[in-house]
């Protein structure tokens, strides 16, 4: 049998970064996945925005996480010498002026300040852009291709022999006191799930609130569309290079269809049309499915009954800007030596994991 540290279930975002960031720390660690092109990490435009919404708000420990991902996105342009940070401004384009006199008033505070600032209507700085009430170009973020980050991680866990894909099989886990066993040839101390969507499940975390939220993109090609930024007005534009963009994203609750639909097809390109005069057209569509949370925060910690299994899940649409620090904040817990936030620690819904034994 081998032993490792961790058996981690899952590599999208969240598993990958947890993974990259325990075996930095010298941990024994082997990674289960099932290649999946419709998981949300797969479909994800990558976006880091440090003021976004409807509300405008700034971003949940925006000045936690942004420098946390930049650090490592950097990181790891410089271990596979390949780039995949690409820390463009975000154009947040108003819809109307009395939207424009509540940003601008709220963007002149402490802290929107030192992420923002001021454009006007007149500005041509941005070749194909609509800019009818102006806007607030936002900084401090970015955005990440994301599939790249994971293939190249996948290619080296593959050839490192940390990765196996194949698909995990939970009759076969056999939990333990102080370790677990794995289809009777793997052992560790520790399994971690990050499966995204399907910890609804998982037998250890059926009971956690996570409910599957469909999403789906567009890549479109147009030419002229200038590619200094990324565009955002009920929706985001993000430059992929030579005149390609990806356009998203719709939320769709269950029952949703299953794969792409012209319903979102027709969205996306009016909401892409909302932000440009300039033709375009659809090369390509996706959809994922985000692991979304009642309250919007990510679910990290410890079975409340089984201290070897543990979860890291539900980043929904910002995992891209989460994961770096959140993978790093889960791992000194997972080595005892700190205590989880307790606005990320599954402990906040114990309720729901006694009501449910109680049922039982």
């Amino acid at each position: 049998m081998i032993t490792y540290d961790y058996l981690i279930i899952g590599h999208g975002i969240a598993g990958a970064t947890l993974a990259y960031e325990l075996r930095r720390r010298g941990r024994q660690v082997l990674v289960l996945d099932t290649p999946n092109p419709g998981s949300a990490s797969n479909v994800a435009a990558g976006l880091m925005n440090p003021v976004a919404g409807k509300r405008f708000a700034l971003a949940w420990r925006a000045a936690d996480f942004l420098p946390a991902a930049l650090a490592f996105y950097r990181e790891l342009e410089g271990h596979f010498g390949q780039r995949f940070l690409f820390e463009t401004p975000v154009l947040k384009l108003f819809s109307s002026v009395a939207e424009q006199n509540t940003i601008l008033a709220r963007s002149a505070d402490y802290p929107w300040q030192e992420f923002v600032e001021e454009l006007t209507a007149e500005t041509d700085a941005y070749s194909g852009v609509k800019q009818e009430f102006g806007g607030i170009l936002v900084r401090g973020g970015g955005h990440v291709a994301v599939q790249q980050v994971l293939a190249a991680l996948a290619a080296e866990g593959r050839q490192q022999g940390w990765l196996r894909h194949e698909t995990f099989d939970p009759d076969q886990l056999v939990v333990g006191p102080v370790g677990v066993t794995y289809a009777g040839h793997v052992g560790a101390r520790h399994v971690v799930f990050c499966e995204g969507s399907a910890a609804g499940q998982n037998p250890y975390f059926s009971w956690l609130p996570i409910t599957p939220n469909q999403g789906e993109v567009l890549e479109v090609e147009c030419r002229e569309l200038s590619e200094a930024q990324v565009l955002n007005r009920s929706a985001y534009v993000v430059p992929l290079g030579q005149g390609r963009f990806r356009v998203g994203a719709t939320y769709r609750w269950p029952p949703f269809a299953e794969g792409i639909t012209a319903e979102a097809r027709t969205e996306l390109s009016q909401r892409l049309a909302a932000m440009t005069d300039l033709p375009f057209t659809v090369t390509g569509q996706q959809a994922g499915v985000r692991p979304a949370v009642r309250d919007r925060k990510p679910l990290l910690g410890t079975h409340p009954e089984v201290p070897v299994v543990s979860i890291c899940n539900g980043f929904g649409s910002k995992g891209v800007m989460l994961a770096p620090r959140l993978a790093a904040h889960l791992a000194d817990a997972l080595e005892g030596t700190a205590e989880l936030w307790p606005e990320v620690n599954i402990l906040r819904y114990h309720a729901l994991y006694v009501a449910g034994r109680a049922r039982q």
